[in-house]
C-alpha cells in the first residue's frame, strides 16, 4: 500500500465556504430559515415547455450568483418528472434545494461574497 506523506486536510472558515465547498449539506434548521426568507420572494426563472437548457442554466447561474437564494418556476407534469428536473438543476449549478411545492422549486448556492448568512447547525 502506499500512504500520503503527508495528511490532506482542507479547513473551511464558516458555513458558507463549507456549502460553496461542497463540504456539507443544509440541516433542516437552516432550510427552514431559508424557506422564511424565500417566502416572499417571487420566481426569477421559468422554465418553459423545451425544458432545461443551456440558455436556462445561464439564467440560473446568473441569478444564484447575484442573490444565493432564488425560486424557479418548473413546467407542469408528474412530482416525479419535476424531482428529476430539480436534480438535473441542482447537479448542473452546483446548488441546493431547498423547497418544492408545486410548480415552485427554491434552490440556494453559497456565493463568493455572503449575502445570505446562514444559522449555525
Amino acid at each position: 500500500m502506499i500512504f500520503p506523506t503527508e495528511p490532506v486536510e482542507l479547513r473551511v472558515a464558516n458555513l458558507n465556504d463549507q456549502l460553496q465547498h461542497g463540504i456539507m449539506t443544509l440541516s433542516g434548521k437552516q432550510k427552514n430559515y431559508l424557506r422564511g426568507i424565500a417566502h416572499n420572494r417571487s420566481p426569477v426563472v421559468s422554465i418553459g415547455n423545451k425544458g432545461f437548457t443551456d440558455a436556462v442554466l445561464k439564467e440560473v447561474e446568473l441569478a444564484l450568483d447575484k442573490h444565493e437564494l432564488i425560486k424557479i418556476k418548473l413546467p407542469g407534469g408528474s412530482k416525479a418528472g419535476k424531482l428529476a428536473l430539480l436534480d438535473k438543476i441542482t447537479d448542473a449549478s452546483g446548488s441546493e434545494s431547498v423547497q418544492l411545492i408545486g410548480r415552485v422549486a427554491v434552490l440556494f448556492r453559497a456565493g463568493d461574497e455572503a449575502v445570505i448568512t446562514l444559522p449555525s447547525i
